[in-house]
């Protein structure tokens, strides 16, 4: 096509064709080519999507002689008077569209009747559209049958490079036109010319015709798989798996360098046995775990469902169902796909559904079928139509879909609880009918079924670094070996072919005599030797380190879990360990993020006060001193509804006080405006919520379930008063009002969301007037009050505020409630905008809440609700004990301030010493400057850096630990109890100001409380660093009105900047991303539902739990890992020093002295056992002082048990050891007849004999198996070696009969444990007489209370805690 070239194109009904679907043919009637001349062209694909009236003409290539391809456009909404979202009936293509080509403008345009919808991009080229001026209007020709003549307005479109796809939309007007128009001209188009599709951002789904719906979309089947792996696959993958691990990977490397002949150091099978061991038992652990799956998953996908079929339901396996057929479930029966809800028993289409299996929460939600499909009956009428829905995701709140029961049919609009999802069991519904949308995989149950996100332990970071140091020693070692090799070679140079030791030709008179040996060459030999050196040395690198990791906190779990005394009776739970990598982390936490409501209260709310009219009434005691009037007592006697009307009324089942004054107020006539908003506040009260109703039937009770806590407690308040919600269906709610029942049609509905913070109801009562009925916080409800100069409504006002400070004050949960009455223009303009929302695909929630808008406005206040939200049992104990420990407790609320503030005093958190510093911005300036402000007035310095400020904390800490020992003048063996115990509560005082980084010791401890909209200003910008220097110096932090990804930020704040350790702890869906923000997550199992407990590390029932938790198990914890890595990291050390040792001796040929089989056993079997033991029960203090002293937690804090020093330590122990358990055999032996294979045997006892003295020495608590372990392991280690040594086979055959008959050889075992062992005896009593820490000041305190009359209990506490 060139420059001049114009095109007019036009297509005609008369040439369209039947063809497969969903392609139609047709042709293009008028097609210039280059000569000006038209040519015909078939078009591929004409599409109409049914709900949008779209069209899709998809048009071929044309070849260079006949003219170029024709150009192909997808364009946006051109027409300024498009209304987005609206819904329009579908129509046929009449009569001929002429659409102009414009090359030399480069515009294509369009008629006001159709407009572009998107640019399809050709595969070969990179199309753009560009909105282009609308000139030239009258070069343009228009002509749609159907419509008048004379369009005008027209959208032009730019086209920037040639595609072959056309897709047209028809506007509003033209289809509007067309409508009025249809008894005129044509008919609706037939199956053949109308191919619905979806694109990429929806899915369309035959109702009732899977094979339809199935064969282009290919959705997944309904079978799902929770397995890692299969019968091919386990072996592979697993090992891939397990290979994620360097350490396998440097294991492997050195199993492949000893197959090698000229480095085979160790029997070639032998050195595959370590690793072999390690990948066989995480295998059989693998597999055993993914059996039970795969048995679970057969069980679930053979379960059985009836599906519609021939006209009737038919009962099929669950995996075999697919994505549109229609289903029928059972009362009691699990959901086995998410489906949208056709009909139910319930002649209103209601269904009852628990989603315990998908988000824990046991209480019952309601869904609701639409009106249009709820009445039919599908075995006498099948259902048939389309739904058009999103893409499959994880909201298993959210839904956004529309479904056509008919085709051409309106498009009916469907949200969550219209659908059932795979999972949920029917409840209190005899059976409920539904088609299949999402099957399988693409469930939401199934997508959100991941596991908690893997976290890893701090210890373990700490302890690569070690082991890198560790690798440096080894390389150090191999490098003396190679070297002195080469030397050695240098200096025998004339000597290799005599020498016994090394040579380079054979000089037996065997058939070898004369032949040359493998030898390479001096370069060569050294880089053998050092390779070999690294085979020799492997285990300094502890590969049996890492099982033991795992089996020691499975073990530490086990007994977690077992404590009795952190189960909780009232929700029947244990405690739970879902991560078992970070259980020493647990030991080490210095913040603690906490939510509120449900973590540190008890989510089970109680109605206590109503504001209405400016009249608080509240425990019997009515005031209204805040309008200015006296103030009136209540009756002495107790009043109800029923006594005050004198007749029978429906009563709640949840016990509520009620106020005789508001019941007598009830009761009088709707004479006064008091009475009449009393009677809109219960009746909102009442009607705005979603509240299930159950009526218990002979006692006139009803049960009211739902998903929030607050709206039962105001639900039943209502009934409590007299206004009893009966029923509720998709379309009406019945309500008993002072025992006369109303129904009331909801013509809308909108939830609450975190945004609007609201919810409101649109009802028409009896008297048909439309009323909208709203509550919400009091910072979003306020605001939209009707602002009028009445002195009366502003007094009231002010006094409903007054009242709400008042309840925030006594930590009760506010809600302010509003209503007024719909005109019928507000009301059409609000049902317009509802309707176009509602069927919107994309962005739905943000159509809704504009549609709101409409109508949240100029509301009449009618009052405020007070809800009491209870503290948890043993909240302030925990909040103080954790305070002592030196951990900093954060709570972080969505709350209101004065509510935060209220519940943070009574749990303990803030106490009435405490300076508040309060960041309350409404800018980012203001913000700033109420930030320096602070850190000026307090004398608060900036940390620069993480390292910086790590170091400042850690010397601290123990300064702090240190120096108050010295003044208090502590003895390693003090004379009396009392004196120890005085001096433990006095140690460690850490943190007993309001900060520990340049605050003044002028100022009382600090408090900030901040409020969520100064979170936003800060935590998006460069002040975070001004927060950050502020909150460290302040012994609490409160944040109030913060939104879920604000809590994850505040916990990324001290995450980021610190190498503190950090803990969020909640209950609730809002707490998912704190939790996973921070080092360690735990989850409440409250009133909330599972969604916190599914993604935390470790779950528990009450907040009280965490005491426990940290201060016993976190610092058991942390004291035996520690250890378990520093004992690993010395007994594979000692052992090979001993083998370096002896290889320079060996002209460092890397002979061994021992066994391979002893070599690979030593740190497999012999010494293996012990160390999982004491990691396992090792206890350093009783749960008992632990709990009674706090402040001994601080030992985590320094990191006591685990850190750099104690690791160079015990390197330097472990190079002492080593020159001891070589020197003595050799020095006693050297001048003797003893056989290589005699001193090895000597070797490897005299190590395994030392290693576990050595453990002895530091097991705190001996018990049984303690003893079985650690002794057991020494005769075991005596059994292998006579049980090797009587193999014929091997070169140390009957070597353990000869040596032990020898008095020298028990001597040297003997000589070898009492001078390896001496320094690190001396040192120990050393320290613990001058330098004692707190943890051996507790422990003296212990054995000092070891009497004959308390024996009977230490013995059941070193047995085992109970619990334990």
């Amino acid at each position: 096509m060139t420059s001049n070239q114009p095109l007019l194109l036009s297509s005609s009904p008369r040439t369209v064709t039947s063809a497969s679907p969903p392609l139609n043919n047709g042709t293009f009637d008028c097609l210039r080519n280059g000569n000006g001349s038209y040519v015909s062209s078939p078009i591929r694909s004409l599409n109409l999507s049914r709900d949008e009236s779209q069209f899709l003409f998809e048009m071929p290539s044309f070849d260079n002689t006949n003219g170029p391809s024709v150009p192909g456009i997808r364009g946006s909404d051109s027409s300024p008077n498009r209304n987005p979202g609206q819904n329009h009936n579908p129509d046929a293509i009449r009569g001929s569209e002429f659409y102009d080509w414009e090359p030399q403008q480069g515009v294509f345009s369009l008629g006001d009747d159709w407009q572009a919808l998107e640019l399809g991009q050709h595969a070969n080229t990179n199309a753009t559209l560009r909105h282009a001026s609308k000139s030239k209007p009258e070069s343009y020709s228009s002509e749609v049958h159907g419509s008048p003549p004379g369009l005008s307005n027209r959208g032009t479109f730019e086209i920037a490079s040639t595609t072959n796809i056309l897709s047209l939309q028809k506007t509003e007007a033209a289809r509007q036109q067309e409508d009025l128009a249809k008894g005129h001209h044509g008919s609706k188009p037939s199956k053949t010319e109308i191919s619905t599709t979806g694109d990429a951002n929806e899915r369309v789904i035959h109702i009732n015709d899977p094979k339809l719906t199935n064969d282009k979309y290919e959705f997944t089947g309904n079978e799902i798989r929770t397995s890692k792996y299969t019968v091919v696959t386990f072996l592979p993958k697993n090992l891939f798996v397990q290979f994620h691990r360097v350490a396998y990977i440097y294991f492997l490397v050195i199993a492949a360098l000893n197959q090698l002949p000229w480095l085979a150091v160790f029997g070639r099978t032998v050195s595959l046995f370590p690793l072999l061991f390690v990948l066989c038992v995480t295998a059989i652990k693998d597999g055993y775990e993914d059996w039970r799956r795969h048995r679970s998953d057969k069980k679930e996908n053979n379960r059985l469902v009836e599906v519609l079929q021939g006209g009737q339901f038919q009962y099929k396996k669950w995996k075999d169902i697919s994505v549109g057929e229609v289903l029928k479930v059972y009362a009691t029966e699990t959901i086995p796909c998410d489906m949208v809800l056709l009909g139910t028993s319930d002649p209103s289409g209601i269904a009852y559904v628990q989603t315990i299996n998908l988000d824990g929460e046991s209480n019952l939600k309601t869904r609701y079928a639409r009106q249009e499909t709820a009445s039919r009956k599908p075995e006498r009428e099948p259902p048939s139509g389309i739904i058009r829905c999103e893409i499959p995701n994880r909201n298993i709140y959210g839904f956004v879909a529309n479904m056509e029961v008919e085709v051409g049919g309106r498009s009916i609009p469907l949200v969550p609880s219209n659908i059932l999802l795979r999972g949920c069991q029917l409840k209190n519904t005899d059976w409920a009918v539904g088609v299949a949308v999402y099957a399988g995989q693409e469930t939401k149950a199934m997508l959100n079924s991941s596991g908690t996100p893997s976290k890893r332990s701090r210890l373990e970071a700490y302890m690569n670094r070690e082991t890198l140091w560790l690798s440096f020693f080894l390389f150090i070692m191999c490098a003396v070996v190679a070297i002195g090799m080469g030397q050695w070679l240098e200096r025998h140079r004339d000597q290799l072919t005599t020498s016994p030791y090394f040579r380079k030709k054979y000089f037996t008179n065997g058939t070898d005599n004369g032949e040359k040996c493998n030898y390479f060459g001096v370069l060569m030999e050294i880089l053998i030797s050092f390779l070999s050196s690294v085979i020799v040395f492997q285990i300094m690198i502890p590969i049996s380190l890492y099982i033991s990791m795992e089996l020691v906190r499975l073990g530490q779990s086990y007994f977690m879990i077992g404590d009795t005394r952190m189960y909780d009776s009232n929700s029947n739970s244990r405690f739970q360990c879902r991560s078992l990598n970070i259980n020493e982390d647990l030991g080490q936490i210095k913040y603690v993020f906490s939510d509120k409501t449900g973590t540190l209260t008890e989510n089970k709310m109680e109605f206590c006060n109503a504001s209405i009219y400016g009249v608080n009434y509240c425990n019997g005691k009515v005031t209204m001193d805040s309008v200015g009037q006296e103030s009136t007592g209540r009756h002495e006697e107790k009043e109800s509804i029923a006594e005050v009307l004198d007749r029978q009324v429906w009563r709640p089942k949840m016990e509520v006080k009620v106020d005789a004054e508001l019941v007598r107020l009830l009761g009088k006539s709707f004479s006064t405006q008091e009475r009449k908003v009393a009677h809109e506040y219960f009746l909102t009260m009442a009607a705005c919520n979603t509240i299930v109703p159950t009526i218990i039937e002979g006692e006139r009770l009803i049960d009211y379930q739902g998903e929030s806590p607050d709206e039962q407690a105001l639900v039943s308040a209502a009934a409590a008063y007299g206004y009893a919600l009966i029923e509720r269906t998709s379309g009406h709610i019945v309500i008993d009002i002072l025992g006369e029942r109303q129904r009331l049609d909801v013509l809308g509905l909108h939830e609450f969301d975190s945004v609007r913070k609201r919810m409101s109801v649109v009802v028409r009562c009896p008297d048909n007037t439309v009323k909208v009925l709203v509550k919400g916080a009091d910072s979003s409800m306020l605001n939209i009050m009707s602002k009028t100069s009445n002195n009366n409504q502003v007094t009231y006002m002010e006094a409903t505020e007054n009242h709400l400070h008042e309840y925030a004050s006594q930590g009760l949960r506010t809600l302010v409630v509003g209503a007024k009455n719909l005109s019928d223009e507000e009301l059409e303009e609000w049902q317009h905008s509802y309707q176009e929302a509602s069927t919107a695909l994309i962005d739905r929630t943000a159509l809704l809440r504009e549609a709101a808008s409409l109508i949240e406005c100029n509301l009449n206040l009618l009052g405020a609700t007070g809800i009491e939200d209870k503290l948890q049992d043993g909240v302030p104990e925990a909040i103080e004990s954790l305070r002592e420990a030196g951990v900093k407790v954060w709570v972080l609320t969505g709350d209101k301030q004065e509510t935060a503030i209220s519940i943070g005093l009574s749990c303990k958190l803030l106490t009435h010493n405490m300076q508040q510093i309060i960041i309350n911005g409404t800018s980012k300036d203001v913000c700033k400057k109420l930030l320096e402000e602070a850190k000026a007035t307090y004398g608060i310095s900036r940390v620069e850096t993480r390292k910086s400020f790590s170091k400042r904390q850690k010397s601290i800490d123990i300064a702090q630990a240190e120096g108050i020992q010295e003044t208090e003048g502590i003895q390693a063996f003090p004379e009396s109890r009392s004196h120890v115990i005085r001096q433990i509560t006095d140690i460690n005082d850490i943190s007993k100001g309001h900060g520990i980084v340049g605050a003044s010791d002028r100022h009382p401890p600090l408090a900030l409380i901040i409020d969520g909209t100064s979170l936003v200003y800060i935590l998006e910008s460069d002040l975070e660093q001004e927060l950050f220097d502020l909150a460290i110096s302040c012994r609490v932090v409160l944040c109030c009105r913060v939104a879920p990804l604000q809590k994850a930020g505040v916990v990324d704040l001290i995450k980021s900047r610190t190498n503190d350790m950090t803990l969020a702890i909640g209950d609730g869906a809002n707490d998912v991303s704190m939790i996973q923000m921070a080092d360690v997550g735990v989850g409440i199992s409250g009133q909330e539902g599972r969604q916190a407990v599914m993604a935390s590390d470790f779950a528990m029932g009450q907040f009280k739990f965490l005491k426990r938790l940290l201060l016993v198990h976190g610092h058991w914890n942390y004291q035996r890992v520690g250890y378990l890595v520093l004992y690993n990291f010395y007994r594979n050390a000692v052992f090979v020093l001993m083998l370096f040792w002896y290889i320079l001796y060996t002209a460092f040929s890397t002979t061994s002295a021992l066994t391979d089989w002893s070599s690979v056993f030593y740190s497999v079997i012999y010494t293996s056992v012990p160390t999982i033991v004491v990691g396992i029960l090792d206890k350093d203090l009783s749960h008992k002082t632990l709990l009674r002293y706090p402040k001994l937690y601080g030992s985590g804090h320094r990191q006591e048990s685990y850190n750099l020093q104690l690791f160079w330590l015990t390197m330097a122990d472990t190079l002492w050891q080593s020159l001891v358990l070589f020197y003595v055999p050799y020095l006693s032996y050297e001048n003797s007849t003893i056989d290589i294979w005699s001193m090895g045997s000597l070797w490897t006892i005299a190590v395994v004999v030392l290693v576990n003295v050595h453990l002895s020495m530091d097991i705190q608590r001996w018990a049984l198996i303690t003893h079985a372990a650690v002794w057991g392991s020494i005769i075991v280690t005596y059994a292998c070696l006579v049980i090797l040594d009587s193999l014929p086979g091997l070169p140390n055959y009957w070597t353990i009969y000869q040596i032990a008959k020898s008095s020298s050889y028990w001597l040297n075992i003997i000589l070898i444990t009492f001078l390896a062992l001496l320094p690190r005896f001396l040192l120990k009593v050393l320290k613990q007489r001058f330098w004692p820490s707190d943890i051996q000041i507790a422990r003296e305190a212990e054995i000092l209370r070891k009497t004959p009359g308390h024996l009977s209990v230490k013995l059941t506490e070193i047995k085992g805690l109970p619990g334990h």
